[in-house]
């Protein structure tokens, strides 16, 4: 059973999710709209069945998608980024969840929250899940691309923010987040599964996410050939 304090919390949020949709009656739709548009501009759903298992942009994309590997071997990870790695893989296909809910072509932070919270992170006022398993009643910042940037540049003790000219320095169970037209918001948002490092040092990173469902994708793919033109920003996780 909740503490009195997770009951007066989940209360809360209950309470503010109500007064919402009834804001968004009286609003006559226009609500549904902002909601929407709160919980992160993702990749369109033409592009939902394109998973990947590319190991750089020049790889054709897949039509279908892949089933993933019966063993994922992390153990040369640190302890919370293998099991950070570990949800991931296990979950990056999953359309379904009772404890968090899923958003229909808008989870994919939804996704990349329930794996740093299998990382170890700790919910907090601004970023934490409703228990009803309604994916509409979670934080903004724990659904929405954008909000999550503005959540992490408030919380830098959590992950430092990266460019992608600064791609030496991303590590596996980073975040990575996309602007697919550079306007300044975030568009789409997953977890760092891989880097390689060319001969001639280059460096590739590869992805998992959520809408799309995405396992090891090409950054480089994802702003070159799904996005021309969209840039990659990453979030240095600090444990």
């Amino acid at each position: 059973m909740p503490s009195p304090l997770r009951q007066q919390s989940i209360f809360r949020r209950r309470r503010l999710v109500a007064l919402g949709l009834v804001a968004v009656l009286a609003a006559g739709g226009v609500g549904v709209w902002a909601v929407t548009r709160a919980a992160g501009d993702e990749t369109s759903a033409t592009d939902i069945a394109n998973a990947d298992t590319t190991t750089g942009p020049d790889r054709p994309e897949p039509t279908t998608t892949p089933a993933p590997a019966a063993v994922a071997d992390f153990s040369s990870l640190p302890a919370t980024v293998a099991a950070q790695l570990t949800y991931a893989r296990e979950h990056w296909q999953a359309t379904e969840s009772e404890q968090y809910g899923y958003l229909p072509e808008n989870d994919c932070v939804n996704f990349a929250s329930q794996t740093l919270l299998a990382r170890g992170w700790v919910e907090d006022d601004e970023w934490w899940f409703d228990e009803s398993g309604d994916p509409w009643s979670h934080a903004t910042a724990w659904i929405s691309s954008t909000a999550f940037m503005e959540y992490l540049e408030q919380h830098p003790e959590r992950a430092t923010a990266l460019t992608d000219d600064q791609r030496d320095q991303v590590k596996v169970g980073d975040v990575v987040q996309f602007d697919w037209d550079d306007s300044g918001d975030r568009d789409h948002t997953g977890v760092v599964t891989s880097i390689e490092t060319d001969d001639d040092g280059t460096t590739r990173i590869l992805y998992a996410g959520h809408t799309d469902p995405t396992w090891d994708r090409s950054v480089d793919y994802a702003i070159t050939e799904l996005h021309p033109g969209g840039i990659a920003y990453y979030w240095s996780i600090t444990d």
